[in-house]
């Protein structure tokens, strides 16, 4: 047996590797070696654009899971939305923007609302639409008013009198808060 230059064991007998399995190995490595000296030459700006076009696009948005003193959750019947419209308050992250600054900024766009004790609840992904949605759960500091042409109507809902359109992954959401919230009071 010898070792190859590429730190390889050739012609073993005891069945480690033979030089026609090998061969294969040093071209894979010969060429990843020539890739990475290629890119690495390549100027910064290029190879992040290659980046972004190459790789997979998806938009990201910030929503909210905002209680009331009484513990009802606060609902949005949006226009645009699909289906009933009901669903929980929240929007489309700005470049630049962190998640947090964008829900609060929707809150206060859309209904007028400041919030307090917001803490990061959950995250999810969606294959269609390719969205990340970056979930809080917080208290309302203030009345809700709908300020925006979005908004149709805005309502405080308590877990037995959730409206019949409201989506079935927001409702196992909405039910998920009220018992952490519960847990946080014990």
């Amino acid at each position: 047996m010898r070792i190859s230059n590429f730190g390889l064991r050739i012609g073993a007998r005891d069945g480690v590797a033979n030089p026609q399995s090998a061969i294969p190995a040093i071209l894979r490595l010969m060429f990843s070696n020539l890739a990475g000296g290629i890119w690495r030459r390549i100027p910064a700006c290029l190879r992040r654009w290659s980046m972004r076009v190459t790789h997979t696009h998806f938009t990201v948005t910030a929503g909210a899971l905002i209680f009331n003193d009484k513990g009802e959750i606060l609902l949005l019947k949006h226009l645009f939305r699909a289906g009933s419209g009901w669903g929980l308050p929240g929007g489309f992250i700005e470049p630049g923007e962190q998640p947090l600054e964008a829900l609060k900024r929707e809150l206060r766009e859309e209904i007028g609302l400041e919030v307090d004790n917001v803490e990061i609840f959950a995250a999810r992904s969606f294959k269609k639409p390719r969205q990340i949605e970056i979930l809080f759960r917080g208290c309302a500091n203030g009345p809700v008013q709908p300020q925006s042409v979005e908004i149709e109507r805005a309502g405080w809902f308590s877990l037995t009198s959730l409206p019949a359109g409201l989506p079935r992954d927001q409702r196992r959401l909405v039910e998920s808060a009220v018992r952490v919230g519960a847990n946080d009071k014990d």
